[in-house]
């Protein structure tokens, strides 16, 4: 009886937030049309990063611009006392498909993953909760967080840039923990879009894989490759061999680790009439569990070594630790599946799965207690040249109307859903054991076969 005299209470309260999100509909789809006509990829987001806050400023927020080069945070003070401090996020960033008929023309950028409507139902969670005046009866604090950079792409500028010292991640996520940006939030939440009908409006994944990141270089010897190629190493040699070397090892990697290795080759030589001296590979690796994605990354680096080895090359090996595996927090999850459900109906909420993936948003749910359900409202193939999104009812307004309602949840009644949280979803690292574990994984290993 008292927990539904609890929920009750809020009832107005969230009948009232979820009425100023349908009041302010076409603004929040606005933003959102306004992405998608200006993508920007990570840590470039300038503009997407002002439109941002210049609606922060509109709802009277105080906000700290340029973390992690371009993202937003807003904070609001609760009016009920002390609690738990709750970020709802978006994402900035767009991904590179030039063949999508709305891709940048110069950057070939698109928001083919739905991330225009993540920042959108961000901002519309914050239009509802400020608009209907929901502060004074939470405790705690709220955050609004636009973050930079979740697709890892443009790997060997951000490498540099790491190199430089401006960055230490590739992704903005983890960039963001190493700069302490998640110390002052206790729980966070966000959503993503999904295309694929099997989810229908709504899934809550139980897992999604992680991965490394690996840049591979092969050196070998020029020679003329027509007159002399003898005297020559040929590197592209070396890293055929490798590619065919990691793929022998697929079969030891178990189903249920689901491991993913897609490796390219972005420069296979300098002239056709040159033996290849200078090849370079990028790959990810990916897999549900940590032990899996070590395993998998240990077993192609042995395989990058023997097509150095075979040939007499040289390689180098660069690990950059990517994304790490997701964890569901059960109390959040079930706090959010109630209010999305109110919203959908329970036929078009699916629970559990895996998608073999990956996301930073699975680093972020190591150190904090993390949702991020995929919603609908778009068709086509993600990342493909037919994704858009055709609904944005399901794709922003009503994931907007849950996370307010979850926040209210978490926030309502002294924050004593927000508390046990906190107390009971326990990630599995602390930040410091996150950060070192990221910086083990970040190496440099060489391996010179022929004596070059």
């Amino acid at each position: 009886m008292a927990d539904q005299r609890t929920a009750d209470d809020i009832t107005p309260l969230k009948l009232r937030v979820c009425q100023e999100i349908d009041r302010r509909r076409a603004d929040i789809v606005g933003v959102a049309e306004d992405i998608w006509r200006h993508p920007e990829l990570g840590y470039k987001e300038k503009r997407t990063a002002q439109l941002v806050a210049e609606q922060f400023g509109h709802l009277g927020l105080s906000y700290r611009e340029g973390l992690a080069f371009t993202g937003v945070k807003a904070r609001a003070r609760c009016g009920a006392g002390p609690g738990p401090t709750v970020a709802i996020m978006g994402e900035l960033d767009a991904v590179i498909n030039t063949g999508h008929p709305d891709a940048d023309p110069v950057t070939g950028a698109v928001h083919a993953c739905g991330h225009h409507g993540q920042i959108a139902a961000m901002l519309g969670a914050a239009f509802g909760l400020l608009g209907a005046d929901a502060l004074p009866a939470l405790a705690g604090e709220l955050v609004f967080f636009a973050v930079p950079a979740e697709e890892t792409l443009e790997m060997e500028w951000r490498n540099e840039l790491r190199h430089q010292g401006k960055l230490q991640f590739l992704s903005g996520k983890p960039e963001l923990i190493a700069r302490g940006e998640y110390d002052d939030i206790d729980i966070t939440m966000m959503v993503h879009g999904t295309s694929k009908p099997e989810d229908k409006l709504c899934r809550m994944l139980d897992s999604v894989n992680g991965y490394f990141v690996k840049l591979v270089q092969f050196l070998g010897r020029p020679a003329h490759a027509g007159g002399s190629p003898h005297q020559g190493i040929n590197a592209l040699n070396a890293a055929m061999l490798g590619l065919s070397a990691i793929h022998a090892q697929r079969e030891t990697f178990r189903d249920q680790d689901t491991v993913r290795v897609h490796p390219i080759i972005t420069k296979g030589g300098d002239a056709v009439n040159v033996v290849p001296s200078d090849v370079r590979m990028e790959t990810f690796v990916r897999g549900k569990t940590i032990d899996a994605i070590v395993d998998a990354a240990r077993k192609v680096d042995r395989a990058l070594r023997a097509g150095a080895m075979a040939v007499g090359a040289r390689v180098r090996i660069e690990t950059l630790a990517g994304h790490l595996p997701q964890v569901v927090p059960p109390h959040l999850a079930a706090a959010f599946k109630e209010n999305m459900v109110s919203l959908i109906g329970a036929g078009q909420y699916v629970d559990g799965g895996h998608t073999t993936g990956s996301t930073d948003i699975g680093d972020l749910s190591q150190v904090k207690p993390t949702i991020q359900p995929h919603v609908g409202g778009a068709v086509g193939t993600g990342h493909g040249s037919d994704y858009w999104v055709v609904d944005y009812e399901a794709a922003v307004i009503n994931p907007a109307k849950a996370m307010a309602m979850t926040a209210i949840d978490l926030l309502a009644n002294g924050a004593a859903l927000g508390r046990r949280v906190v107390a009971e979803d326990r990630p599995p690292m602390t930040r410091d054991d996150y950060l070192a574990f990221m910086r083990k994984w970040t190496r440099l290993d060489e391996y010179d076969e022929g004596g070059l």
